[in-house]
């Protein structure tokens, strides 16, 4: 990590500037994957799966056989776990749902708004050197707490042509509705446009390569809803003298290894925190699997040494980092004034990937700085809100004056007029 020691605060938008990806060059392979998949359908998907994925499937959706068998291959151990994980999910979201309440803004008016799932969404789960079916729990199951009607999920198989088991199974658990062995550009695509044997949806969630994210902000283009703005996954860790290096090196490690353009940020009031941290991740780093994915995310990584908490507070809201750790004294204190991050994690015992995995709270957050205006995903993330009014005569009566007068305005004379013929009859 690079350390830099108290830099001056017009110094801090170059240092907090997250790595840039250039991806004019493969934007246009984008565009002709998706234009190709729209106009030739499976035929272009199998064309694109067997080049990028070396494996072009007979069938893109996965049998009911192959969930019976994935169910046998994974572990009772494993399985354990992710009902555990899913049920707290379940739990946590469940409270976010709330019912319409009735508005009465003036005698014989009632307004309100519902919540109502939209119909149909689709669900992007890499499989790759990391197959995530921990995001099929943090995206199914509020979409299915919301009431969406049809989920499908794409993900790409391995070389047999088929999924991970872990995969098929968290997708069994969570009630999807069906699941299509495709993966890359060539699925999200599929999802935008549908084509002979995968539904069109109306909005995609799920996360993915610099491809895959490319072609997410096309189909934005092109009318069907994402999730959110993406760019590679981050932390930030703030660290005063109460905090233990030991579990910082392992929270920056444990958002290190998910890829080479990942960032992990340090921000401290404590010299010797930092230089126990340094040396803490040089040896956690070689006892990694993926090391290499690591130490290349460290070289793009920072540790920021500044003078008090005050500083480290706005440094922090500045940075708008997609998970937060708090290892500070007071840390409730310290949260009360964060006001950009997409999940803050409190006190020395609350590592990051208890959030990526099983605590409850949805890991699909706002990266890049987008925590400034954006929200993680949440039951919210998958239904729509309608508003809803009526009135009485007596309401009417009363509203019509004003409306009219607006109206008249405005120059609209048609909407005067329909309150008028009413009020007259």
């Amino acid at each position: 990590m690079q350390q830099i020691k108290y830099p001056a605060k017009d110094q801090w938008s170059s240092i907090l500037k997250r790595p840039v990806i250039d991806n004019s060059s493969l934007q246009q392979t984008v565009k002709t994957v998706m234009e190709q998949v729209r106009m030739n359908g499976d035929e272009a998907i199998r064309k694109y799966s067997l080049q990028f994925d070396g494996v072009a499937p007979d069938d893109f959706l996965v049998p009911a056989e192959d969930f019976a068998t994935a169910e046998k291959a994974v572990s009772a151990e494993l399985k354990k776990a992710i009902q555990q994980a899913a049920a707290n999910i379940r739990l946590f979201h469940e409270q976010q749902v709330t019912k319409p309440a009735v508005v009465e803004t003036m005698p014989g008016i009632q307004c309100w708004r519902s919540s109502v799932g939209i119909e149909k969404v689709g669900l992007y789960i890499p499989g790759g050197t990391a197959p995530l079916f921990s995001t099929i729990l943090m995206l199914a199951i509020p979409a299915k707490i919301a009431g969406c009607k049809e989920i499908i999920l794409c993900s790409p198989p391995g070389k047999d042509g088929k999924l991970n088991p872990a995969i098929l199974y968290a997708a069994s658990l969570t009630g999807i509705t069906s699941v299509y062995r495709i993966g890359g550009v060539q699925a999200i695509a599929a999802m935008t446009y549908g084509t002979e044997t995968i539904p069109k949806v109306y909005k995609i969630f799920g996360p993915g390569n610099q491809y895959v994210t490319c072609a997410k902000q096309l189909a934005q283009q092109e009318g069907t809803a994402i999730d959110m703005p993406a760019g590679p996954s981050e932390v930030c860790v703030m660290a005063d003298d109460t905090a233990d290096p030991v579990f910082i090196a392992a929270d920056l490690l444990s958002q290190a290894e998910h890829g080479a353009d990942s960032q992990v940020l340090l921000v401290s009031t404590s010299p010797a925190i930092i230089d126990v941290v340094e040396k803490e991740l040089s040896r956690q780093l070689d006892l990694l699997p993926r090391k290499e994915f690591a130490a290349k995310a460290l070289q793009n990584s920072k540790a920021v040494l500044l003078n008090n908490r005050e500083e480290m507070i706005e440094l922090v809201n500045e940075y708008a980092a997609e998970h937060l750790i708090i290892s500070c004294a007071e840390e409730d204190a310290v949260a009360e004034r964060i006001i950009n991050a997409g999940s803050v994690f409190l006190g020395n015992y609350s590592p990051e990937s208890v959030g990526d995995y099983a605590s409850g709270t949805n890991h699909t957050l706002p990266t890049n700085g987008y925590a400034r205006a954006y929200s993680g995903v949440s039951v919210d993330s998958f239904v729509k809100k309608i508003t809803y009014q009526k009135l009485t005569k007596q309401g009417l009566h009363q509203i019509a004056a004003a409306v009219e007068q607006m109206a008249m305005a405005e120059g609209l004379e048609a909407h005067a007029n329909a309150v008028r013929v009413r009020i007259q009859s």
